[in-house]
């Protein structure tokens, strides 16, 4: 695209945002700002839950039925996590209703029937039973051999834990709820696979998932571990999308591949779960020794204690929202550099960013976006878009 010798991207950014209809965009404020409260409430939501588990005593009798059907620690452990996972699903489903289904209908986001949205829930519960469980249960033997230091290991576990699953998920999980096919031959395929070849992707293929079936965002990613890396991208993109505006989305999600943020955010996060996990340890020792008889709870290797470890960590999330966004934040910028130097379509790169900012806050302040944003705000990705448009500008000229 031609580009004038004069051009300003300050100005082509605010140009860009200006397209946006006031509607469009108030509409996505209202969206996106809602979604502050939702952090909030889903805390509150998950507080209540583990204390209805505990006031009712819900909990030890999960405890004491565990321990009848299995006699080792280790094995009681796992039947009890398995009792909690169901339950504290059960008892937050009203709030997800609203949160994942109704919020997003309301909002035109969402393509699910009730029916086919509860049955996908029922699968997740399942995963979540079948993977949670037996974690849960190692947590518990890491407390019984650690004792009041489990806390320093629990971060590593996490960690261990966390990647298992991210290499499990490409294989096993996703095709539960989607539909994974070769994206059809052609010049977007082949542009893909040569920035994927470029860049280190060891990919083959490229494929198209089904999610217009749960919802009309777009979203590609390049996921997976140890062998299981695949490039992938919904049919929402292919269909809302120009070729340009896909290959700086890709590249964008090459860029997180090739850039090692799997390892890193795994690093990060994981050290910040660690400091949760002692966070949670201190609020456990306190609330016991006021109310663990009250509860049933004998002490920190008792898994009647879950529900308190529970809300603690909730809490402690969400204290630490903003240092989550940031660590989230800055490895999505990193990756928003590499797309653009990448792929090389800045203008595509832009218009992406408007679409995203259908369920995305376009402008927000800058304290707002360092407190409450996990990805760089539309306006903040349109600038650097333009910046990068305008150095290259430059060097041409020379």
């Amino acid at each position: 695209m031609p580009v004038p010798a004069a051009f300003d991207p300050v100005a082509a950014t605010e140009a860009l945002l200006a397209s946006v209809p006031p509607e469009v965009a108030a509409r996505s404020d209202a969206y996106f700002e809602g979604g502050y409260w939702l952090v909030l409430w889903s805390t509150l939501v998950s507080v209540g839950a583990a204390w209805a588990l505990l006031h009712f005593g819900i909990a030890a009798r999960m405890r004491a039925l565990a321990e009848r059907v299995a006699r080792r620690a280790w094995l009681a452990s796992l039947v009890f996590a398995a009792l909690f996972v169901v339950a504290i699903t059960l008892l937050e489903l009203p709030f997800e209703v609203y949160a994942s289904f109704v919020r997003e209908h309301q909002y035109g986001f969402a393509t699910q029937r009730f029916g086919a949205w509860l049955a996908e829930a029922g699968v997740s519960l399942g995963v979540n039973v079948v993977l949670l469980s037996p974690a849960l249960a190692l947590f518990y033997a890491l407390i019984r051999r650690a004792g009041r230091v489990w806390w320093a290991w629990g971060g590593a576990l996490a960690i261990a834990l966390a990647a298992f699953a991210i290499a499990i998920a490409p294989v096993y999980i996703e095709p539960l709820f989607n539909d994974y096919t070769s994206l059809p031959a052609g010049p977007l395929r082949d542009d893909i696979l040569s920035l994927a070849r470029a860049n280190g992707v060891p990919s083959g293929d490229v494929l198209l998932v089904d999610a217009s079936r749960q919802t009309t965002r777009i979203s590609a990613n390049v996921a997976g571990l140890f062998g299981t890396a695949r490039i992938a991208l919904n049919d929402n993109l292919l269909a809302q999308c120009t070729p340009a505006e896909t290959l700086a989305i890709l590249g964008h999600e090459i860029g997180h591949y090739a850039l090692g943020h799997v390892f890193t955010l795994l690093l990060q996060l994981g050290l910040l779960l660690g400091v949760g996990f002692l966070f949670a340890d201190r609020v456990f020792a306190a609330l016991q020794r006021r109310f663990g008889a009250r509860w049933g709870v004998r002490d920190l290797t008792d898994p009647a204690g879950l529900p308190v470890l529970y809300a603690a960590f909730a809490v402690y999330l969400l204290l630490t929202t903003p240092v989550q966004n940031t660590i989230i934040r800055v490895n999505e910028a990193h990756a928003d550099l590499f797309g653009l130097n990448a792929a090389r379509e800045p203008d595509g790169f832009a218009t992406a960013a408007l679409k995203l900012g259908a369920y995305r806050k376009l402008a927000p302040g800058p304290l707002e976006e360092a407190l409450m944003f996990d990805h760089p705000s539309g306006r903040s990705r349109i600038l650097m878009a333009m910046r990068w448009k305008a150095e290259q500008l430059r060097t041409r000229e020379r």
